[in-house]
Order: structure tokens, then C-alpha cells, then sequence
């Protein structure tokens, strides 16, 4: 049994990047193949024999994504699964369409990498020639070009089959101000039909004996996004409380000024922070299932982040007040055990619980990310015209 809506004022909106709930009726679409391809969850546990991970079981989260309940706990939470609409399998089409942006033409992606003229306009602008240009992992491509780089001074600018234009440096030759100096040159000149979700700094530290590493020092400049909730929270009661990634996906705009933390442990100390305060939102991204396991096809490193992550949802709970309303969910998939390292076009998880949940219930399959948004509009008393509440 739920609770009167007018009993919440607070929503806990917990993302669990990369954790798909099993292939969309469109995955082929997106490139994804095999009948049970991208399927994050489920895959997951059949490769590493099990996840314990109880609390997520409880809510239902685990159990969304298609892994068999029996000998398992009693479900306490709303559970299911929701399948997106906006073209696109990327951090930032998900988020968005959280929030109620539906993008109906995908944002633009260079397998083949940048075209010449853009690369050439972009090396005038900052006054320094690139290397790279290339689809290619983080990792690789530093390991790969990381001495010239050092040799040279040139900057690495690559992609992957995101829309992003990713620009490495290492700190010690490039300072970080510089980096985010000309990553917002990048931003303000990748405009239509080069409008690209997000620039990213990616510097690196390290030399070609002892290896290259990343830094903690990344940072986005993501496209503006269209009006959405985050918007209508903000003008109407506070800035949200973003945590990780979140508030650079909406450009910062409707976002208190908060720390940027970098990995799970550093967004779950942040939440905690967070819930000693009274914003009406709290949005925040844990990050590592994705970047972390799943770009690295590591299914041993991604079930235990989710164990991990399930002891940190036990200290969250245990800080929740009657009048929150927590929600769990994902972005998209990113399924460890294929040979892609690419983002999958799956189903995601969502769980609603709330202190004093009499009983669960399987609510199946939605359409459209955005039922999230109307589970937080809903509860805070808001307007919103897309999907249905999930309470």
C-alpha cells in the first residue's frame, strides 16, 4: 500500500549507470545483435554465479532485470521496467528524457572520427596542431598516444560511439586550466550539424615506463538542454541537489553549486551530505558500474560495484524520513560479457520505495524515461505532461 501523496516532500533519485534491464524491441536498431546481447543485469549475474546484494533484491531492482526470483526475498518496493523513447543509447539522452526532453533525432556520432575541416578549425582556434582524431577507449588511446602527446604538446582529441569529442592531456603538459580553456572552445564552436552532447576533459598522468593513468580532473562542457523538470523544481521551490555527472548533463542550469565528485565512494559520501539538507530533488549518478566495468567488458568488477553500492543503499536508507520518496533507475545498459564496449539499447530498472511500503508490486513495463519525471512531479505537486507516476 502507498501512502497519501500529499505525506512526500522530498524525492532521492538514484541512477545506476550502465544497469540495462534486458534488450529493447528496438536494440537492433542501435546496433546491438544477438537475441540476448545487451542484457546487463541478468548477464551479469549468470557470468560471476550470483550477486549478493539483498537490499537490491528487495526493491526489486535486480529482479527487473530478468534474474529469477525464487529462494529470493520478498519484493517490498514498485517495481518494473521502462523502455526509452528518445533516439539514442547515451548517458545524456537518458537523463534528459528523465526529465521530459524527448530527442527525436539522435545527437551526432563520428565512428570514422571528426571531419578534416572541423579538426583544422578547431587546431586554429586553440593554436596548437591535434593527434588522434580516432573511435577509440579512453585507456587505449593514451596508452597508445600518450608519449606523443608528451613529445609534442599536441593534444588527443578522439570519440567514441557516444556524442562526444573527447580532448586528453597529460596535467603536467597541458595545465588543467588550459584543458578546460580549450574544451570550452571546442563547446562553443560544435554547433548544428557538429552539435555534440558533451566535450570532455580527459587528463592523464604517468610516462611511457610506469604507464598512463587518468586523473580525477575530468570535466564535461555538455550541450544545453531544453526545458525540462529540473527547470520547473528550481523555479518553483529550490535548486536541485545534483551529485556526479548530473548537473553538467543539464549545463548546471536549476543546480545548487555542489562539489564535483568522481566515483562512487565519492558520490555516496555527497548524497549523505545531501540528505541532511531539504532540496526537493536529490539527483545523483553512480557512475563506476558504467565507466568503471562496463566499457571494460569486466562482469567480476560490475557485480561487485553493485554489492558495494548495496551496502551504501543500506546507510541511505537507514537516513531516509517518512516524508522521502527514493527511486532507483538507470540510463541505459552497458552489458559486460559482450564483446562490445559500447552502450546498449536495453529496458532499465526503476524501483519506488518509501518508509512504511506495506507491499510491493510488479507494475511490468513502461514507455518513456520520463515516468520517472512524473513520479517526481506527482509527488511535489508539479506540472508534467509526458508518461505516468510510478506512486
Amino acid at each position: 500500500m502507498q501512502k497519501g501523496i500529499e505525506l512526500f516532500d522530498r524525492v532521492i533519485c538514484i541512477v545506476l549507470d550502465g544497469c540495462g534491464a534486458g534488450p529493447a524491441p528496438d536494440a537492433k536498431d542501435f546496433g546491438d545483435f544477438g537475441e540476448n546481447e545487451g542484457n546487463t543485469l541478468f548477464n551479469t549475474w549468470n557470468a560471476v554465479g550470483g550477486i549478493d546484494a539483498p537490499l537490491l533484491w528487495r526493491l526489486g531492482y535486480i529482479a527487473a532485470g530478468g534474474v529469477p526470483q525464487s529462494g529470493k526475498p520478498r519484493i517490498e518496493a514498485r517495481w518494473g521496467r521502462l523502455q526509452k523513447v528518445s533516439i539514442g543509447k547515451d548517458t545524456m539522452t537518458g537523463h534528459w528524457e528523465m526529465m521530459g526532453i524527448h530527442l527525436q533525432t539522435p545527437l551526432p556520432t563520428y565512428p570514422n572520427g571528426f571531419p578534416i575541416s572541423l579538426i583544422k578549425g578547431f587546431e586554429e582556434r586553440i593554436g596548437r596542431q591535434t593527434i588522434g582524431n580516432v573511435a577509440e577507449s579512453g585507456t587505449q588511446i593514451i596508452a597508445r598516444l600518450g608519449q606523443m602527446h608528451i613529445d609534442t604538446g599536441c593534444p588527443i582529441v578522439y570519440t567514441s560511439a557516444d556524442s562526444v569529442f573527447q580532448i586528453a592531456a597529460h596535467e603536467d603538459v597541458i595545465p588543467l586550466d588550459e584543458l578546460y580553456r580549450i574544451c570550452q572552445i571546442a563547446r562553443d564552436m560544435l554547433v548544428e550539424p557538429h552539435n555534440v552532447g558533451r566535450v570532455i576533459a580527459r587528463p592523464f598522468i604517468g610516462d611511457r615506463s610506469g604507464g598512463f593513468v587518468r586523473t580525477e580532473n575530468r570535466k564535461d562542457f555538455p550541450l544545453s538542454p531544453p526545458a525540462n523538470l529540473i527547470d520547473t523544481i528550481a523555479d518553483v521551490y529550490s535548486p536541485v541537489f545534483g551529485i556526479g555527472v548530473i548537473p553538467e548533463v543539464f549545463a548546471g542550469r536549476g543546480f545548487k553549486e555542489v562539489e564535483r565528485t568522481q566515483s562512487n565512494p565519492e558520490h555516496f559520501e555527497m548524497l549523505l551530505k545531501a540528505l541532511e539538507n531539504r532540496e526537493k530533488l536529490i539527483f545523483v549518478n553512480f557512475e563506476d558500474f558504467d565507466m568503471l566495468y562496463g566499457h571494460r567488458n569486466d562482469p567480476e568488477g560490475f557485480a561487485k560495484c553493485l554489492e558495494q553500492f548495496d551496502g551504501y543503499l543500506a546507510q541511505i536508507i537507514a537516513r531516509l524520513k517518512e516524508t522521502d520518496l527514493l527511486i532507483l533507475t538507470a540510463d541505459h545498459g552497458n552489458d559486460p560479457t559482450t564483446p562490445s564496449t559500447d552502450h546498449s539499447r536495453e529496458y532499465v530498472p526503476f524501483s519506488v520505495w518509501h518508509l512504511g511500503m506495506e507491499s510491493g508490486a510488479h507494475l511490468g513495463d513502461h514507455l518513456g524515461f520520463w515516468c520517472i519525471g512524473a513520479t517526481i512531479a506527482h509527488c511535489l505537486k508539479l506540472p508534467f505532461d509526458k508518461g505516468e507516476s510510478l506512486i
